[in-house]
């Protein structure tokens, strides 16, 4: 033994910071799969997909579309019904083959076509392209002699050109390969073809299709939200390679459309007023900008490029005379009252729609207009729209399941062509998983007392926060709202009491001058903070501020800089509906947390005989990150990106937040590690390892990351980009020290769902599913730790592409269970785990600043603003040091 002992191992390959950079990553394989917990048959929407044609190949060719005189065809939809006619029209030369088509530029057979090089001529007639990918009425009737005349450029018959070119092909064997839950070389590109078809099945039933998501035009589906806007009901339909072969996951989608009928309508909707005098005509513009319109006289549809200058009464255009070469210049309103002998009732003192070119303007009046179903609404929603959705479209998972079901079934992929040229079937049932369900963990709170959580969710009634702050040096500010702000206070400061957080009473309450009550966010805000100077003996520690609006408040971003950047004061708004008890708990813990308190924490933490699974034993910072982008269509409003990271080892229960602004939509965080101008890091890294050195004494030896918002595309990126800024912040700081690393992402964009089998309750908090429906090789799982008390529940879906330190799953998945209970704000375990909201929340509160300093009006044109490179960047105000540290994001 003696000599066994004596005999030493070679030497470990030297670690260096160039080798961690230099080497090119890839998602890491499963380790293994997790045992603990109670096992469980869950039932998730998946439907295993069986596939009887293995030996032929999927024949990739790439297709060109050009006009009658060599120019690109660019309309979006066209490429559809020109397909449909070229199809139509030569299935001879096409070996009567039928093929699977994207819509834009690849086409799929099974099996070749007669040539690697096919070109054709097709002549379609009334030819318009539309903003739901092809979908127009069949039913549309031919124009009348007066509007062939006046929209002769639009509506002749056109001519195009047709080119199809091999490009490749993928053996069928690829999805065999899924089959057996082993990813090959062409497994993906097969996938495609099979979601490509999809695609072209539903396109043939009249849907709108948004990725792989289809909504078909039945107003049962329909669901009102405000503002002319509909939610439109559809279904997510892809198939997936998973650890049983290849599934179809389909899932309830929903996508905002506007709404259908006359246009009038729905810009009285859109902008909340109730007589047509009272629109706001440059804002209608800009929100009819590229829809699709049908008129009532012809039934035929045309696309808004925009408004007349002047009113239907007295916009003037030339009019050809019949069997003369003179002109007459009429007003639109003349000739469609006088000439088409339509009646009018209202459109006379309004602007006409616009469906010509820029130099070939073509008006119509407005009555005569309604808008089409199934058009994308691609604005923003505002606070009431998005509750209203929530509120509508809440499925509990039993009628979930009935929906699914049905969805599956007028699909009727069976009849696909396609489908069942390469022998694709597809089960009708829910795939059978197991599941496990793992024990909530222990929360220990004040008087050294444990708390049981029952089913995710525990209460505060007769009992302590296990750390209170005390407040004083406090003030309240109160935004004109009607309240009792007294007795509120009075009621906080009993409630403090019970808790254990000792709130004095505040210095002073001071209501807005009334006379500011109408003028500019900031100005309110500068006026308020004048008066608090002249009433206070020194800076607040804390203000508590009352705004008469709970969402939306323009007074929020304003006040919100002022405090935490320019005067360094911790803050919380809040808008005084219902007031109760639990209000002002929920409340208070907020306040507690912010000011440095803790509320709740894992029994386990600072605890040897009950450790939490790896962080206990070793010093280890815990990191979440988020990017908060812009509302749809907002090109000159920066990305925020927020880094949380914890402090106070052993403690996993406190954070600190770093925020930067970026590039518009750039999802990738570009400040993690940055040199300034004298070659110092002033990167968001090097603050939360400094900080986590001066509050816990130590370097970390180990470093977990969660990351969210990254889509699978992305997962490269983040590895071999953003974790290369990690690697050199560390290295920056100490080129001898080499902490490990976990880096997971975080997941809720997805539609897997899960299902209890033979009852209506949404599966248990704690399950964790890891098998079956998970990747084939890459190391994922999917965890509810929440208890989905409204509608389904909705997993979180962790990938794990990096593990240094050797983690079991087991410890891996227990480690993530805890941290969705660790969350200050709540009485309940949350679907991710806490870093990740508390940057989600640093990100939308800072956003907040950004949002009031550079409002601007969206458009819900397509396609958006200019590239947001060409745009400057503007700089993130600064925290104040005073907050800084503080978890003032809770």
């Amino acid at each position: 033994m003696a000599n066994f002992e004596d005999r030493k191992l070679p030497p470990p390959p030297p670690l260096t910071h160039e080798n961690l950079k230099n080497a090119l990553r890839a998602p890491m394989s499963r380790p293994g799969l997790g045992t603990r917990g109670k096992k469980v048959s869950i039932l998730t929407n998946h439907f295993k997909v069986d596939v009887n044609k293995l030996d032929g190949y999927f024949y990739h060719y790439s297709v060109a579309l050009f006009y009658e005189d060599d120019r690109p065809v660019d309309g979006k939809g066209m490429g559809r019904k020109i397909l449909d006619q070229v199809s139509a029209t030569y299935k001879s030369q096409l070996g009567g083959k039928g093929f699977a088509y994207d819509g834009e530029k690849s086409l799929f057979t099974m099996g070749s076509l007669p040539g690697q090089k096919l070109e054709f001529t097709v002549i379609l007639d009334n030819v318009t392209s539309g903003r739901n990918d092809g979908n127009l009425s069949p039913k549309r009737e031919e124009p009348r002699n007066e509007d062939r005349k006046r929209l002769k450029r639009q509506y002749q018959s056109k001519i195009f050109k047709v080119q199809i070119n091999f490009a490749a092909k993928i053996p069928v064997q690829a999805i065999a390969n899924a089959l057996k839950g082993r990813e090959a070389e062409h497994s993906q590109e097969a996938l495609r073809v099979l979601d490509i078809i999809l695609r072209q099945h539903a396109a043939k039933q009249g849907c709108l299709l948004v990725r792989q998501s289809y909504f078909h035009d039945d107003p049962k589906n329909f669901t009102d939200v405000g503002g002319g806007v509909i939610g439109c009901r559809g279904f997510h339909s892809s198939f997936r390679t998973t650890q049983s072969g290849v599934s179809l996951n389909i899932d309830v989608s929903t996508t905002m459309i506007v709404r259908p009928g006359p246009v009038i309508d729905f810009l009285l909707e859109n902008q909340n007023v109730k007589d047509p005098s009272k629109i706001d005509w440059s804002k209608a513009k800009r929100s009819l900008k590229n829809l699709m319109v049908k008129t009532i006289t012809s039934n035929q549809q045309y696309k808004i490029s925009g408004l007349s200058d002047n009113l239907c009464k007295d916009q003037l255009f030339s009019l050809k005379q019949k069997g003369r070469e003179e002109t007459i210049e009429i007003t639109v309103y003349d000739y469609f009252v006088r000439h088409r002998e339509i009646k009018l009732q209202y459109s006379a003192h309004l602007p006409c729609i616009n469906v010509g070119k820029p130099k070939r303007p073509t008006y119509i009046p407005i009555e005569l207009c309604n808008l089409v179903s199934l058009q994308r609404y691609t604005k923003a929603l505002n606070s009431f729209q998005r509750a209203s959705l929530v509120e509508k479209s809440r499925q509990k998972p039993q009628e979930r399941m009935d929906v699914l079901s049905h969805a599956l079934k007028i699909s009727n992929y069976d009849a696909e062509p396609m489908l069942r040229s390469c022998g694709v079937s597809i089960v009708k049932s829910f795939t059978a998983v197991e599941g496990r369900i793992l024990m909530a963990p222990k929360l220990k709170i004040g008087n050294g007392e444990e708390l049981f959580t029952r089913n995710g969710r525990w209460n505060f009634n007769n009992k302590r926060v296990i750390t209170g702050c005390k407040l004083e040096h406090w003030a309240v500010v109160n935004f004109s709202v009607r309240h009792d702000v007294k007795n509120l206070v009075n009621e906080l400061m009993k409630v403090g009491r019970m808790k254990g957080v000792v709130i004095e009473p505040p210095f002073t309450i001071i209501e807005e001058d009334q006379q500011f009550r109408r003028a500019p966010a900031v100005v309110r805000v500068d006026k308020m903070f004048k008066m608090l100077e002249s009433k206070l003996p020194g800076k607040p520690v804390f203000l508590l501020c009352l705004l008469p609006e709970r969402k939306n408040s323009d007074v929020y971003g304003p006040w919100k800089k002022k405090c935490l950047s320019d005067c360094g004061i911790i803050t919380q708004c809040l808008s005084p509906n219902r007031v109760n008890d639990q209000y002002l708990t929920n409340l208070l813990l907020k306040i507690n947390a912010k000011l440095g308190g803790l509320n709740s924490v894992l029994a386990g933490e600072g605890l040897p005989q009950a450790p939490i699974p790896i962080v206990s034993g070793v010093p280890t910072m815990i990191m979440g990150m988020d990017v908060s982008h812009g509302a749809p269509g907002q090109s000159d409003i920066p990305s925020i990106a927020a880094v949380v990271s914890s402090r106070q080892w052993p403690s996993v229960s406190r954070y600190r937040s770093s925020v930067r602004s970026q590039s518009c939509k750039v999802e990738l965080i570009d400040s993690l590690f940055k040199l300034d101008s004298n070659g110092a890091d002033v990167g968001i890294m090097r603050e939360a390892l400094i900080d986590f050195f001066s509050t816990s004494g130590r370097k970390p030896e180990q470093i977990i990351i969660f990351r969210d918002g990254v889509s699978e595309s992305q997962f490269s990126q983040v590895l071999n980009v953003e974790f290369n800024q990690i690697v050199e912040a560390c290295e920056f700081l100490d080129s001898t020290w080499f902490p490990k690393f976990i880096l997971i992402i975080a997941q809720k964009n997805h539609h897997t769902k899960f299902f209890q089998n033979n009852s209506p309750d949404n599966v248990a908090p704690g399950t964790v599913i890891d098998n079956q429906v998970c990747h084939p090789r890459n190391y994922d799982f999917y965890m509810c730790a929440h208890a989905g008390m409204i509608g389904t529940t909705r997993p979180t879906h962790y990938h794990v592409l990096l593990d240094d330190i050797g983690v079991s799953p087991d410890d891996l998945q227990e480690l993530v269970h805890s941290l969705s209970y660790v969350y200050q704000r709540s009485t309940t375990a949350i679907s991710v785990v806490a870093p990740i909201c508390y940057a989600h929340l640093a990100a939308a509160q800072l956003g907040q600043w950004m949002k009031f300093e550079q409002n601007s009006e969206t458009s819900s044109s397509q396609g958006g603003g200019s590239g947001a490179s060409a745009l400057a960047v503007s700089a993130m105000p600064l925290l104040n040091e005073s907050v800084r540290n503080s978890m003032f994001f809770c």
